[in-house]
């Protein structure tokens, strides 16, 4: 009897052990069911922004609260709504494209989805991001097509519409010029055109469905095309690197071949430790636009060794036979190599393979005047010398 009794005891304790835990659970669980009205937010604060406005505010005391909810109309009619849980005491406003004056609606939201009664407050929105991106649009004629540069400071979701005249003449947006970022500063280059007088529109939108005003322009690219390879010669001159002895050569650096040993490989140790030129003649004097390099592999490594990370190329028409960097020389343009993917040093991911296998263009100052020759100066290579190596490269521009 006695094992029994003990039995008996253990289990009234373990029934009243779950007895408590569940008026426990039961005050923490949702109160869904339950009409009650929660309590309005209090001591509202409002801090207006680009598009919008952060609005603070006092949490009510109330068990049932389950979050606060804002509600106002965006400048395109559209009703919005913003939400933010009990355990915060702020939320953002966001999506309204101008700087008027705007009536937000507060409301606290019960478990059971109960509102409180509104609580009205007034914001004045500063210039919406889409306007200071449309202000700072900049389109400019290029080889080949055009150049758009903006600046987004507040790294906003926008999309610049390129807007081009379909079959009826009326101007549609072209997803395929048109350009999708969040970047602080925007930089794209629209390519494949012929040198015909174009007329494009340009709009600025956002996730919300706002957009601006639209800017039309009119321009003719300029003519590209690839400068023969078959004219390509090596030009050496005092003070350019000496190229490994292993079966590296400069003009291999336009054979049209990858691999080992076609590719322009200069030596670190011969060469020292001062940035490494080579010098080459295109066989044509002519405006470039822009120049595309390939690395050299180690292995299947890009950003490795004797890759350039930061460079120079120069430009003359008729050089200086000393070899200086003087006056008969033109920067075309400073160039840094950015790893996408950002991994140490010594390991490449997939991206970053694809990305170097594919080549870098580097594009030329357009006011640059026209050249015959072509210097390639390394700063620093990614082993942190100055030796230099390109398995193929091919120059773009006007050579007429």
């Amino acid at each position: 009897m006695r094992i029994i009794y003990s039995y008996m005891l253990v289990t009234v304790a373990l029934a009243a052990t779950f007895a408590g835990c569940r008026k426990e659970a039961d005050r923490h669980s949702p109160q869904v069911g339950s009409g009650t009205v929660p309590q309005k937010v209090s001591n509202v604060q409002v801090v207006n922004k680009p598009g919008g406005a952060a609005i603070s505010y006092t949490i009510p005391k109330d068990t049932v609260l389950l979050y606060v909810k804002a509600v106002y109309k965006l400048g395109n009619g559209k009703q919005a709504e913003t939400k933010a849980s009990y355990f915060s005491n702020s939320l953002l406003i966001e999506g309204i494209a101008d700087t008027l004056e705007h009536e937000i609606t507060l409301y606290s939201v019960s478990r059971s989805e109960v509102q409180s009664e509104p609580t009205v407050v007034k914001i004045k929105p500063l210039e919406p991001p889409i306007l200071r991106v449309f202000k700072s649009l900049q389109v400019t004629t290029a080889f080949g097509g055009f150049n758009l540069t903006a600046s987004n400071a507040t790294r906003d979701d926008i999309v610049i519409n390129v807007l081009g005249k379909n079959v009826y003449g009326e101007y549609e947006v072209d997803i395929n010029k048109s350009v999708y970022t969040n970047a602080d500063t925007v930089i794209a280059k629209i390519r494949g055109l012929d040198t015909t007088e174009y007329r494009y529109g340009f709009t600025v939108s956002d996730k919300w469905g706002n957009i601006t005003d639209t800017l039309f322009k009119t321009f003719r690219p300029l003519y590209e095309t690839e400068f023969s390879k078959a004219n390509f010669s090596a030009f050496v001159l005092p003070g350019d690197a000496p190229q490994v002895t292993n079966g590296a050569a400069l003009p291999y650096a336009w054979d049209n071949k990858l691999g080992w040993p076609n590719t322009s490989f200069t030596h670190q140790v011969n060469g020292g430790d001062k940035p490494h030129m080579i010098t080459f003649n295109l066989g044509a004097t002519g405006k470039i636009s822009r120049i595309w390099i390939r690395p050299f592999p180690e292995g299947n490594r890009y950003y490795y060794l004797t890759t350039m990370k930061r460079f120079e190329i120069y430009g003359s028409a008729s050089p200086s036979l000393s070899g200086e960097l003087d006056n008969s020389w033109h920067l075309l343009g400073s160039y840094e190599v950015i790893k996408p993917s950002g991994t140490p040093y010594g390991t490449d991911s997939n991206t970053d393979q694809a990305t170097a296998a594919a080549g870098f263009n580097w594009e030329v100052d357009l006011n640059a005047p026209k050249v015959r020759y072509i210097r390639i100066r390394c700063l620093e290579n990614f082993a942190g010398g100055t030796a230099q190596s390109i398995n193929e490269l091919s120059v773009y521009g006007d050579p007429r």
